[in-house]
């Protein structure tokens, strides 16, 4: 067997136990073989040296809630190509695209040899159902390898994101419950928010009404809906884009009753409030709304307690012409930020010091990886592990420019805001996909990664009543 190793990196190395600073990390075949000090005759012998003095290396991001083709001018290329500039090494993909729900497994497999035709970086996916029983395609995807389902309470969109009433809920989720699978929930009371949708559209030319539109309650009162049949089934329930602290309170109670839940929430919503939409009009608007100012505080808080398990982008990138209107409610809902994302958490978390560079690697990285069946091979530092990896400049201060983004977009919420620490180098596999401003990735390098979970009968049982279809 050859020896003699593909790539060594040399700097401050994080760790989940911690920062082990001035060491190396040793890659062969694309994976983590050593890590620490090495013979220097190895460091010699390596095809390849990077020296990365002074900077951290850190585990890629593993970004949990991007949306490929919600808009089809994105695509896979166009989103992992932001990926990497970003530092984002794998992204989870959603299953609502613009041609249809992923919701079979003939749908999920054409969509895998897609990826792994036009991605940079690799692609975990997930899954749907479908708004009449499927239970059986439920068992198919999951075997399929896909790393959890996605379900709505609120109707985006009738054919490609449809609502999913309670009893349905209630039936699915038991069978989810049986792969193993995560079902991850867009939380928004449909009722509610039709109703305040009436009483605000005709203040559409204020971009307020659509937050007003959509109430606190109207999430809350979805989450603990969710949470109660999660509990009733012991399906491991998540809940997407949570944008409060309440929330996240919701989440701890319905814990200490046995449920399986976790939490996450956005950069949107750790960096904008309601007071940016005159701003930012359409360009803010997103499903569910931006909140207060005190709530972006709370939200940071709860990160340092560690009471949110992850922060994702969210990526929906919608071209400009969908976001002029001057009526609030005729504009798409969504926002680029899987570029974003591990810059964004670094400058306004770390670099402020309202939480730690292991905190920050948690919350990107690791617990994403675990909660979606990817923790085997992804999410952090570590001999085994797939060689998914970030180089930082701490020291590097900057301004964003969305001109510059490598989404289809074309713009950002971001734009023109000052960050403190840059990515320099993003490698997936060993492979460096960008360097120095330049995406050097090229499509068909990203795979698919097939999740890995354990069924609910092979983990012991949790002790839940389970609903029967």
């Amino acid at each position: 067997m050859n020896s003699r190793l593909d790539l060594v990196i040399y700097g401050h190395v994080v760790l989940p136990e911690g920062i082990r600073y001035n060491a190396y990390l040793g890659i062969q075949g694309g994976v983590i073989v050593s890590i620490g000090d090495l013979d220097p005759d190895k460091i010699r012998e390596a095809s390849r040296f990077v020296d990365a003095g002074g900077q951290y290396v850190l585990p890629g991001a593993v970004d949990a809630h991007v949306h490929c083709y919600s808009s089809l001018d994105e695509g896979f290329t166009h989103a992992t190509r932001a990926a990497a500039a970003g530092g984002v090494t794998t992204v989870i993909e959603m299953p609502y695209d613009a041609t249809g729900m992923i919701c079979t497994r003939e749908a999920f497999e054409e969509k895998r040899a897609r990826l792994e035709q036009e991605s940079v970086v690799d692609v975990a996916m997930l899954a749907t159902i479908q708004k009449q029983d499927g239970y059986d395609d439920i068992r198919q995807l999951a075997e399929a390898g896909a790393c959890g389902f996605k379900v709505s309470m609120f109707n985006t969109d009738s054919f490609r994101f449809p609502r999913i009433d309670d009893g349905q809920l209630l039936d699915a989720f038991a069978v989810i419950a049986d792969t193993g699978c995560p079902v991850g929930v867009h939380a928004e009371n449909d009722e509610i928010v039709r109703r305040y949708m009436a009483k605000h559209l005709p203040s559409g030319t204020d971009s307020r009404s659509h937050g007003w539109s959509r109430p606190k309650v109207s999430e809350s009162t979805a989450v603990v809906t969710a949470m109660e049949l999660a509990l009733e089934t012991g399906a491991k329930l998540h809940l997407y884009h949570c944008t409060y602290p309440r929330i996240f309170h919701l989440v701890q109670l319905y814990r200490e009753m046995g449920a399986r839940v976790t939490a996450e929430t956005c950069t949107h919503y750790m960096t904008l409030s309601e007071e940016d939409m005159p701003r930012l009009h359409a360009k803010a608007k997103i499903n569910p709304p931006l909140r207060t100012p005190s709530d972006v505080e709370g939200l940071w808080e709860l990160a340092a307690a560690g009471r949110i398990d992850m922060i994702t982008s969210d990526h929906a990138p919608w071209l400009l012409e969908r976001k002029r209107h001057e009526d609030i409610f005729q504009n798409a809902s969504g926002a680029p930020g899987v570029e974003q994302l591990l810059s964004i958490m670094y400058s306004e978390g770390v670099a402020k010091g309202r939480i730690s560079m292991i905190e920050l690697v948690s919350l990107v990285s690791e617990r994403p990886a675990k909660v979606f069946g990817l923790g085997h091979r992804k999410g952090r530092i570590a001999e085994g592990y797939d060689a998914d990896l970030v180089i930082l400049d701490p020291n590097v201060s900057w301004v964003l420019d969305g001109d510059k983004l490598h989404s289809s977009a074309g713009w950002s919420p971001y734009h023109g805001l000052k960050l403190q620490g840059k990515v320099t180098s993003t490698i997936v596999r060993g492979v460096t996909v960008y360097d120095n401003d330049t995406v050097t990735g090229q499509p068909g390098h990203g795979q698919f990664v097939r999740a890995k979970h354990k069924a609910n009968e092979s983990e012991g049982g949790m002790g839940f009543g389970r609903a029967k279809r």
